[in-house]
């Protein structure tokens, strides 16, 4: 009985063992793909661009918001899904931006690697309360680059987490990145001196540019909240538009993302009242220009937005 005892605590001990082995395997397996490299999937363009900046020939990145998609309106398709549950590395903007989308993300966070890549921006950074008219904190955090700095080293760390082998092409590669964004951020200072004081207004469609405001020193409007699911009246319009009367604004923004028809009503509501007003141009908020265009990329959007506003204001 004794000598039966002692083979099945075998029986049981070997399992345990093969079990350990198959479940280690399949983490092996799941971290990388058939080619060796990480799979990453990114909510947003943004995000998808730094991760293939700083994972380089290392990493496999796909994104799931393309341009002219609205993050806040988003619903994810069985595709999305699909995408999410291959990857090993789920990165994503966080702060509310994805919506409902969080609680999938969330989810996912037991059995892989998950990221808000705002997470290590400091709390008092960011804008609330009275700064976005509600309770929630700002998600556009990409318009300061120092924020997007942050967020490339939450990204760079993530990747090394998932892929410690290649810690130091991945801190290289993060080094290099991080020195064109400060650069970045340089020049964006620098450009907005050219736009004289009492003409730095950026009125848009939605309160996006927030963080741009505060970092580079303009006053932003916007005629919707920090979410465009966020419904806007007839009370909000007539109030940019007498704004914009009153202050002898000369130009509004429309976004790529956004529907331009709200900003045109108030560009005709404006008229009525005898001040003409113009669209300075579009700009990339919550999405990115087309792949393989300049816009395509972070810096390429930043500069794109950058010399489109000095542009019409100057």
């Amino acid at each position: 009985m004794v000598k039966m005892r002692s083979i099945q605590r075998g029986f049981i001990t070997l399992a345990a063992l093969a079990l350990i082995m198959v479940l280690t395997a399949c983490s092996s397996e799941a971290q990388t793909g058939s080619d060796g490299k990480v799979q990453v999937t990114a909510t947003t363009g943004m995000i998808a661009d730094v991760a293939r900046e700083v994972g380089g020939a290392y990493v496999d990145v796909t994104g799931l918001m393309g341009p002219g998609v609205d993050p806040h309106l988003y619903k994810a398709s069985q595709g999305d899904i699909r995408k999410l549950e291959q990857a090993s590395v789920i990165l994503y903007n966080g702060l509310h931006l994805e919506g409902k989308m969080t609680d999938i993300l969330e989810k996912m966070s037991n059995n892989k690697i998950v990221t808000a890549v705002t997470e290590n921006i400091p709390v008092e950074e960011l804008r609330s309360g009275k700064e976005t008219g509600g309770t929630e904190y700002d998600p556009h955090v990409w318009f300061d680059v120092g924020h997007w700095i942050h967020a490339t080293e939450s990204i760079r760390d993530t990747l090394i987490k998932a892929d410690p082998t290649h810690e130091e092409q991945y801190q290289a590669q993060a080094e290099e990145y991080l020195t064109q964004l400060k650069a970045l951020d340089e020049e964006v200072r620098q450009q907005i001196q050219e736009i004289p004081e009492a003409s730095r207004v950026l009125v848009t469609a939605h309160d996006a540019f927030g963080y741009f405001g505060q970092a580079y020193g303009m006053n932003v409007m916007g005629l919707q909240g920090i979410s465009t699911a966020a419904e806007y009246g007839a009370k909000d319009v007539s109030e940019l538009r007498d704004y914009l009367v009153e202050n002898q604004i000369k130009a509004v923004f429309v976004e790529s993302s956004v529907p331009a028809k709200a900003m045109e009503a108030i560009i005709a509501g404006a008229a009525e009242k005898g001040h003409t007003v113009t669209i300075g141009g579009e700009l990339f908020s919550d999405a990115m220009g087309a792949e393989g265009t300049e816009e395509g990329t972070y810096i390429g959007m930043i500069r794109h937005n950058i010399q489109t506003i000095v542009e019409a204001l100057k």
